[in-house]
């Protein structure tokens, strides 16, 4: 039987991850055995990561809600209690975009929020 030799499948192994390593500093570009080890932990952040995103913009939603109400004179706990109760259904990412850009649009979902 012929000896079966692997050089294909390792070339093309090796340059999709020196591909992927692309713009790397120094030898985690160029190194096989360095970009391998650099393109993991990549990886691993990556996807890490984009569940942390989330969570991260989520809690900046809050915040600017937060101070929004505070500055009208409610805290962010009443003011989310009362949208519920009046069943206005608005995520926080929205409102949070009203109270950046649009302080009278606000200020009314706030009064809706009181009563």
């Amino acid at each position: 039987m012929a000896k079966i030799k692997h050089s294909v499948a390792t070339r093309k192994r090796k340059k999709r991850v020196l591909k992927a390593a692309k713009g790397y500093w120094g030898d985690r570009s160029k190194q096989y055995q360095q970009a391998k080890r650099s393109l993991v932990h990549a990886l691993r952040y990556a996807y890490r990561d984009r569940r942390n995103k989330k969570r991260e913009f989520r809690s900046l939603w809050i915040a600017r809600i937060n101070a929004a109400c505070r500055e009208i004179g409610v805290s962010y706990s009443v003011f989310m209690n009362g949208l519920k109760k009046s069943k206005i259904a608005l995520d926080r990412k929205i409102l949070a975009d009203i109270a950046v850009r649009d302080n009278p649009a606000f200020k009314k979902l706030v009064e809706a929020a009181k009563k």
